[in-house]
C-alpha cells in the first residue's frame, strides 16, 4: 500500500499567488510541493528550473527566500499523475479563482476516492477571495459525476474540508522575472479548525487556526477587498494608473475611507469586533494598499467586475446587510457605481461582458443579472438608479 506523506502538498494554480504565497509557506514548513496547472509554458518552466526566489516587499525593505522543494504536473494532460499524488498527499490547496473551482473538482475527487483505506484524511483548503470557497469546492467534488453516490456518504473518512481566509497582495510581476515572485511582506492565512476535530490539522508556518472563521473572512473581504476595489474603480474613472497614486488623491482617499467606515459598522455590529480594533485594522489596510513599493496597477486590482459586483462579494454583500440593518450605504453605492463604469478594459473579459450587459438589458435586468439582488430587497432600487445613470451616460 502506498504510504501517506503528511508533508506533501498538492497545490492547484502555479501562478504568482501559488508560487509566492503558498509555495513560500510550504517551503518554510518543510513540505514537498506538487504544483498542478494547465499552462504548458509555466509547468515546463517549473519542471526545468530547480529553484526560484520569493522577494517580500514592504516599507521595511526587501527580503528574499528560496523555494526549491517542488515538482510540477500539467493537470490537463497528465491528470492521472495528479490523482496519484493526491492519493498520498497530506493537503491539497488551490488559488485558481472562484470560477475555476468546478474544473479542478473532478481531479481532486478522484484523488480523494483513491486514497488507501484507513489512511489519514486529505486536508482540502481553498485559498480564494470568496466566502466559503472550500464549501463551494466540496459541493462540486461531491456531485455524482465526480464522486459516486455510494461513496459520498463516507467521503469525510477520506477528506477534511476547511474554509480559509487569505490576505496577501501580489502585485503585477516583472515579465522578465521568470519564476521569481515579488510579494507583499504582510500576510494572513486563517483556517477553521473545527473540521479537524478527531484528526491532526496540517502544520504550516504562519497559519492561524480558529474556531469561527466567518468574522475573519468578512473582515478581510469587506475591508481589504472592498477598500482595494473601491480605490481601483474610482482611480480608473479618474484616469490614474497605480493604486498608490489613487490613494494620494485626497478626494478618492476620503471616498475609500467612507466606504470602509460603512463596512466597519457591519463588521463591528455583526461580529462584536471592538470599534477601535477595526479602526486600526482599516488604517493598516489603507497604509498597505497605499504603498508605492507594491507598484500595483489600477486595472489589475479592478479586473473581473462581474464577480466583484456579485451578491456575495465585497460591495453588494455588505451593502445589502447594512440596508437590512437600517444603516447608510451611500459610500458603498458610490463604489458600486464606479464598478459599473469599469468597462471594456484591455485584457479583462469581464469588463467587456459588463459593457455588453449594460447595452443589451434594461436597468432592472442588469441589476438582477449582475448583483443577484432580489427585486424586493431594499438595496435593489438604489442599484437600479445607479445602473440607469451609467446607461444614460453611455448612450
Amino acid at each position: 500500500m502506498a504510504q501517506i506523506n503528511q508533508k506533501k502538498a498538492v497545490h492547484f494554480g502555479a501562478g504568482a499567488i501559488g508560487r509566492g504565497f503558498l509555495g513560500e509557506l510550504y517551503q518554510r514548513s518543510g513540505y514537498e510541493i506538487v504544483f498542478a496547472d494547465v499552462m504548458d509554458p509555466l509547468i515546463n518552466s517549473l519542471q526545468s528550473t530547480p529553484k526560484y526566489t520569493v522577494t517580500e516587499i514592504g516599507t521595511e525593505g526587501e527580503k528574499s527566500f528560496e523555494v526549491n522543494n517542488y515538482r510540477a504536473i500539467n493537470s490537463k494532460t497528465h491528470e492521472a499523475d495528479v490523482v496519484k499524488e493526491l492519493t498520498t498527499a497530506g493537503i491539497v490547496t488551490c488559488a485558481v479563482g472562484p470560477n475555476i473551482l468546478k474544473f479542478i473538482a473532478p481531479v481532486i475527487a478522484k484523488g480523494i476516492d483513491g486514497r488507501p483505506q484507513g489512511s489519514p484524511p486529505l486536508a482540502v483548503i481553498a485559498c480564494e477571495n470568496a466566502i466559503g470557497a472550500t464549501d463551494t469546492l466540496a459541493g462540486f467534488i461531491k456531485q455524482e459525476q465526480n464522486t459516486p453516490a455510494d461513496r459520498v456518504g463516507s467521503i469525510d473518512e477520506r477528506a477534511v474540508f476547511a474554509n480559509s481566509a487569505v490576505d496577501r497582495i501580489v502585485p503585477v510581476q516583472d515579465p522578465k522575472a521568470g519564476l521569481d515572485v515579488k510579494i507583499e511582506s504582510f500576510f494572513e492565512w486563517v483556517v477553521e479548525k473545527g473540521p479537524f476535530a478527531g484528526t491532526q490539522h496540517p502544520d504550516i508556518y504562519g497559519v492561524k487556526w480558529v474556531d469561527d472563521l466567518k468574522p475573519y473572512i468578512e473582515r478581510k473581504l469587506f475591508t481589504v477587498n472592498t477598500g482595494h476595489a473601491t480605490a481601483a474603480y474610482y482611480g480608473h474613472h479618474a484616469g490614474k494608473k497605480m493604486i498608490h497614486e489613487v490613494l494620494a488623491d485626497k478626494d478618492i482617499h476620503d471616498k475609500v475611507q467612507a466606504a470602509l467606515l460603512e463596512t466597519k459598522k457591519l463588521i463591528c455590529g455583526k461580529h462584536g469586533i471592538p470599534t477601535q480594533e477595526q479602526s486600526e485594522y482599516v488604517d493598516k489596510i489603507i497604509t498597505r494598499i497605499s504603498s508605492p513599493y507594491l507598484e500595483d496597477p489600477v486595472e489589475r486590482v479592478g479586473r473581473a467586475p462581474l464577480r466583484k459586483l456579485s451578491r456575495k462579494e465585497r460591495f453588494v454583500a455588505p451593502a445589502a446587510e447594512l440596508m437590512e440593518r437600517g444603516e447608510s450605504v451611500e459610500a458603498l453605492l458610490g463604489a458600486i457605481e464606479m464598478g459599473f463604469r469599469f468597462q471594456n478594459v484591455s485584457g479583462d473579459d469581464e469588463s467587456a461582458q459588463l459593457a455588453s450587459i449594460l447595452k443589451e438589458h434594461d436597468a432592472k435586468e442588469v441589476t438582477s443579472k449582475v448583483t443577484g439582488l432580489e427585486a424586493d430587497h431594499p438595496l435593489f432600487e438604489k442599484v437600479v438608479k445607479i445602473v440607469e445613470t451609467v446607461q444614460s451616460e453611455s448612450k
